[in-house]
């Protein structure tokens, strides 16, 4: 498992990258997924609902360059989750993310890993992702780099939502959720 995560971040060094981040504002998300937890969505399928439906809007983040001059665009949306086992990370895919709703990508996305952590994914069911989603909110974190995968022109790291004090657009404070991304 070392090894192979280890050919993947050498793999991924010899891609053009370049990283971006900002905060934004999660209140809405936050009380959405309030909503939706007792029914057993977790945040980090709501995340790649959300990736999956900007993605469906914008496709050029959906392709990829494999030789550094051809693109292939690619017709499905395919969220590869990252996953911790054993000291090693995999990506489970949650196939056609964008026309799932999130109850079904949920019970998709736990049987992903259940199957992950008994180690019995089937090569399709990870490494089919067309975008990549590393959520490390749940451990406090606030922002990291994520390594990108090969094969793939984009991956979206994720941080914890905190509490932040922020300006609205009147110049008026108050206390905002806020998430890296």
């Amino acid at each position: 498992m070392q090894a192979a995560v280890s050919k993947n971040m050498v793999e991924s060094l010899s891609v053009p990258a370049f990283r971006v981040g900002y905060p934004i504002l999660t209140d809405k998300l936050d009380a959405l997924y309030e909503k939706v937890k007792p029914k057993g969505v977790t945040m980090t399928v709501l995340l790649a609902k959300a990736a999956a439906m900007a993605l469906a809007q914008h496709p050029v983040v959906n392709a990829s360059c494999r030789d550094g001059s051809s693109f292939t665009y690619n017709s499905s949306i395919n969220i590869a989750v990252a996953v911790s086992i054993d000291g090693g990370l995999i990506t489970p895919v949650l196939e056609q993310a964008d026309k799932l709703d999130i109850y079904l990508l949920s019970q998709k996305w736990k049987e992903l890993v259940k199957k992950a952590r008994a180690k019995q994914l089937q090569p399709n069911e990870y490494n089919s992702g067309t975008f990549t989603l590393s959520n490390l909110g749940m451990f406090g974190v606030d922002r990291f780099d994520a390594i990108l995968p090969p094969g793939q022109g984009a991956i979206m790291a994720v941080g914890a939502s905190k509490p932040t004090v922020a300006a609205d657009k009147d110049g008026f404070f108050s206390v905002k959720s806020k998430m890296m991304r």
